[in-house]
């Protein structure tokens, strides 16, 4: 601890969290969770329960004078057998809207996973400290953005002035779930993934339930959906279908109605925007299952490819390309009587000329310059005017209330 200040301790209460869905009390401090306690109970993958405790979107947010913060909290960091160590998590400090510091733990837990083999090895660390100094003595609004790629339990929080819970912001609230791409893949930072640049630029509040390796059509993540308080929604659905190959053509129509019809449950007028898969080459016309190359590994890259034969999609498996086709299909056939349903071909957010120019470093996941754009291009389709969030939306099914 810095010992230059008077520190006044805050206690960590989810009354100073945006963007989580839940906390649990660990006997560190306080885990924020993007999924309720109901949906994780009924949860039984190892991939999904990390993803969403990585608190993607997720942020402090208080008002203070304090020209000094400083944060202990218990990362939990991944690494890879024979790939290069990765970038410690970071954390955005925002002050007035404007990013004003970045840092990191150093420090923590560290689960190292063998992808030749799929063991996993669990390394217990310390606690760390996060620092920031020669803040304003201004009042002003503080959001600190947790890093979106590592579990984070939160400790302690001390300033040298008092905290107060920030102002509701008065903002729309946009509900967001999707895949990797939407969790934040290999952006550089938590407000640099492309669902919190476009709701920067959208002038929203971002609630991000994009989860790594499973938008999967779970019913749980449906109902909690279903039952968070929203002003807009978007869902994000294709990838991890085809490179995990875990359904067929004939169950994937179904499970999309059935997913979009729970959400409606909730939400049964509010702006519902389904968009389809980014261009990803692999599997654009070959089926998964997808599978980290190997051979790249040896070599100390880490690839993925598609180890699905393409003559397979006739029998009903799911490529990008048959993806597409279907959800464009389901949404013009309930639009007819949802006319607040619409559909965005995620080629529109990165398709064959971005792929020229930026292509994805691992075959899979796009890379900071990438998210930036996506980013970009997803604030001007959907938020501007003619775009299916746009103020004059229909939002009588909403409510700016936040978890």
């Amino acid at each position: 601890m810095d010992t230059e200040h008077d520190w006044i301790s805050t206690p960590l209460t989810a009354e100073l969290l945006r963007g989580a869905l839940d906390v649990e009390h660990t006997e560190h401090g306080l885990l924020p969770h993007r999924l309720p306690a109901r949906a994780r109970a009924q949860n039984t993958d190892g991939q999904l329960a990390m993803a969403e405790s990585q608190p993607s979107g997720v942020r402090l947010a208080f008002r203070t004078r304090a020209t000094a913060i400083e944060l202990d909290a218990l990362p939990t960091k991944r690494a890879y057998v024979g790939v290069p160590p990765r970038p410690h998590g970071v954390y955005d400090l925002i002050v007035d809207g404007r990013r004003a510091g970045q840092g990191s733990v150093t420090e923590g837990n560290v689960i190292t996973y063998d992808m030749t083999d799929g063991t996993t090895e669990h390394r217990p660390g310390r606690p760390g400290t996060l620092r920031f100094t020669g803040l304003s003595a201004a009042d002003k609004d503080i959001e600190i953005w947790l890093p979106h790629n590592e579990t984070t339990e939160l400790i302690a929080l001390r300033t040298d002035a008092p905290v107060q819970p920030v102002r509701e912001p008065g903002r729309r609230v946009w509900l967001h779930h999707g895949s990797s791409i939407s969790h934040g893949s290999d952006a550089a930072s938590p407000t640099g993934i492309w669902p919190a640049l476009a709701a920067s630029l959208g002038g929203v509040e971002l609630i991000n339930l994009g989860l790594a390796g499973s938008a999967l059509l779970d019913p749980f993540t449906a109902r909690a959906l279903r039952d968070t308080p929203a002003d807009l929604i978007s869902v994000k659905i294709g990838i991890n279908l085809v490179n995990l190959d875990l359904m067929r053509l004939r169950a994937f129509g179904p499970a999309v109605h059935g997913f979009l019809d729970t959400v409606r449950e909730g939400h049964p007028t509010t702006p519902l925007l389904v968009v389809s898969p980014i261009l990803c080459p692999i599997h654009e016309d070959t089926p998964g299952p997808c599978a980290p190359d190997l051979d790249g590994l040896g070599e100390g890259r880490l690839r993925f490819v598609a180890m699905g034969d393409p003559a397979e999609s006739a029998g009903g498996k799911l490529t990008l390309n048959v993806v597409r086709e279907e959800l464009s299909r389901i949404v013009e056939q309930r639009a007819a009587d949802d006319p607040n349903l619409h559909h965005l071909d995620g080629r529109d957010l990165y398709g064959e000329a971005d792929a020229a120019e930026l292509p994805l470093p691992d075959d899979l996941h796009p890379d900071a310059e990438t998210h930036r754009r996506i980013g970009e291009r997803f604030a001007r389709l959907a938020f501007t005017a003619d775009g299916p969030f746009a103020q004059t939306a229909n939002v009588t099914g909403g409510t700016s209330r936040r978890p």
